[in-house]
């Protein structure tokens, strides 16, 4: 007998496969590109009310975060795809984001832009672990909710952008960040973006944080 014909494909099929978290999800991602048009609106206007807007943004997605993850559990529903869009709307939200309204702000020689690199590429690296290793954290667990996070969590760079925005609202940007700045080698260092260095490298650490 002649195999039967597949099914049609239903228009749409990969949005009709989420979730009501990953819609929560998607929530994080949209805020965080939001947060960087509002970055490039500071940048071509110099308003600083954008930079607020970009803080105010990121917050919401943290919102977001904190809501996909306790609607997941509440619903009791997990995907491969739902961690993986969470990850990728965390890459958008909480660290390009955070590095591009840096950069906006004033962060912009060569030395600076070498640290919000590394800070972006320790945000990607810390949730590629998270994932690989999240099925072994969880130990079995039904709910798959993890015990603890190896690094801090990427979200942690909500800091470094309410920083961004109290000094928005000192009129310490740019020319006048705090701890000025100095050159090395001919380039540019602003002091104030070691705290991207540290922020990154606490994500790489080892260091275990419950996970509540």
């Amino acid at each position: 007998m002649p195999a039967a014909p597949p099914p049609p494909r239903q228009p749409f099929s990969m949005i009709r496969q989420f979730h009501l978290a990953d819609w929560f999800t998607l929530g994080n991602a949209v805020c965080g590109v939001g947060a960087l048009f509002a970055a490039m609106s500071f940048l071509e206007t110099q308003d600083a009310r954008h930079v607020h807007f970009a803080a105010a943004l990121v917050l919401a997605a943290l919102v977001f975060d904190v809501l996909d993850g306790r609607v997941a559990r509440w619903r009791r529903k997990f995907s491969a795809m739902g961690r993986e869009l969470d990850s990728l709307a965390d890459v958008i939200s909480f660290g390009v984001a955070p590095a591009v309204l840096a950069y906006a702000c004033g962060m912009q020689g060569l030395f600076d832009r070498i640290v919000l690199a590394y800070f972006v590429a320790c945000g990607v690296s810390r949730l590629a672990r998270y994932n690989v290793t999240a099925e072994a954290l969880s130990a079995g667990s039904d709910d798959a909710k993890v015990a603890y996070f190896e690094g801090t969590p990427i979200p942690t760079s909500i800091v470094l952008v309410g920083l961004l925005s109290l000094a928005a609202a000192l009129g310490a940007l740019r020319g006048q960040l705090w701890l000025g700045s100095v050159r090395l080698a001919g380039f540019t260092l602003h002091p104030l973006v070691l705290l991207f260095a540290l922020s990154g490298s606490l994500m790489i650490s080892r260091i275990r944080i419950p996970k509540l």
